[in-house]
């Protein structure tokens, strides 16, 4: 299986570019895994270069979720869920998904991030 990068997920989501688009089309189809870190800059570039929203990012994320393999798939779902749902950036959406569904203990010095991560333990321990 091939771990595909950022260049090659850009190029079968947006199928811009008349030769590599189908290349990253056929790579997909055979098979290809991905990791988080490539997605956190997926999501850099879709917002950044292209001026994607938020929610279109995570509807196009998520469907190409179901189209490769990636460690963590539902910690990588729940952030995305939660980079549309919130003004955090798309890391700390991935700790708030590390921290919900894997239980991973979050050690931040970032105020809002920590008020989400104390409500989200409230409302998962109620």
């Amino acid at each position: 299986m091939r771990l595909i990068d950022a260049n090659v997920i850009l190029r079968y989501l947006l199928n811009d570019h008349e030769a590599l688009s189908p290349k990253a089309k056929e790579a997909v189809e055979q098979g290809a895994c991905t990791t988080i870190e490539v997605l956190a800059e997926v999501v850099y570039v879709l917002g950044g270069v292209y001026k994607a929203g938020r929610s279109e990012i995570c509807d196009w994320l998520v469907c190409f979720l179901d189209e490769v393999s990636i460690g963590n798939k539902q910690a990588t779902v729940y952030a995305l869920e939660r980079y549309r749902e919130t003004n955090f950036d798309f890391i700390d959406c991935v700790l708030l998904g590390y921290n919900h569904v894997l239980g991973r203990s979050i050690y931040t010095f970032d105020k809002a991030l920590s008020r989400m991560l104390r409500d989200g333990r409230e409302q998962k321990d109620s």
